[in-house]
């Protein structure tokens, strides 16, 4: 049988060095300058790579941001609390551990919220893009909450519950709270936790 954990050749290691030099540019450059005013040039240059190499590995900027929206989800880790989460046996718990899946993700992510808003005003696929990944993350949570039905507060149903925690676990009020108010990550976690039990349990 095939090794299917044989290491990376030198060249596949050398080709994803490159394509995180270039996500890593390019997040960067989002993040100061905007998705629009950002060209391939800018991130070519700033990767210290062609410009032919970019549009051979992405496309497009369009490309890029969905490399960098993929390494969100990793590096955040919160599909996999969100995994432990639905197996714990404690409702409390259960939005104890989702209240941190949140945290991460936001830590992780947050300020690109922005960028991504940014390109879709101004790219229809990208636009569709978000579209996509926001209902992704409504129908994943509201699994999530439809797990919890039978500990739920006895005035709610499954779609209203879900609909209480996506308004608490957006990015703008990470933001606002982390943000703009300035609380640390542990607070808002706290927070977000309390908030979450007080509002979908009895």
């Amino acid at each position: 049988m095939e090794n299917v954990n044989k290491p990376l050749t030198h060249r596949q290691r050398q080709a994803l060095a490159t394509q995180q030099l270039i996500v890593d540019a390019a997040r960067d450059l989002f993040l100061d300058q905007g998705y629009v005013a950002t060209t391939i040039e800018a991130i070519s240059a700033r990767a210290g790579v062609g410009v032919s190499t970019v549009y051979a590995i992405f496309g497009n900027k369009r490309g890029i941001l969905r490399a960098i929206r993929q390494a969100w989800h990793s590096e955040s880790g919160q599909r996999e609390i969100y995994a432990q989460a639905a197996q714990q046996p404690d409702p409390a718990r259960r939005l104890e551990m989702a209240a941190h899946a949140t945290r991460r993700q936001w830590e992780a992510s947050a300020a690109l919220i922005a960028v991504y808003h940014s390109a879709a005003a101004a790219d229809p696929e990208a636009a569709a893009e978000l579209a996509e990944a926001l209902g992704g993350r409504r129908a994943n949570l509201s699994r999530f909450v439809a797990g919890m039905a039978p500990h739920l507060h006895p005035d709610l149903d499954p779609e209203r519950a879900a609909d209480i925690f996506l308004a608490l676990t957006r990015a703008e009020v990470y933001q606002e709270l982390v943000g703009t108010a300035a609380w640390s990550d542990d607070e808002y976690e706290h927070w977000l936790a309390g908030v979450l039990k007080q509002q979908l349990l009895p």
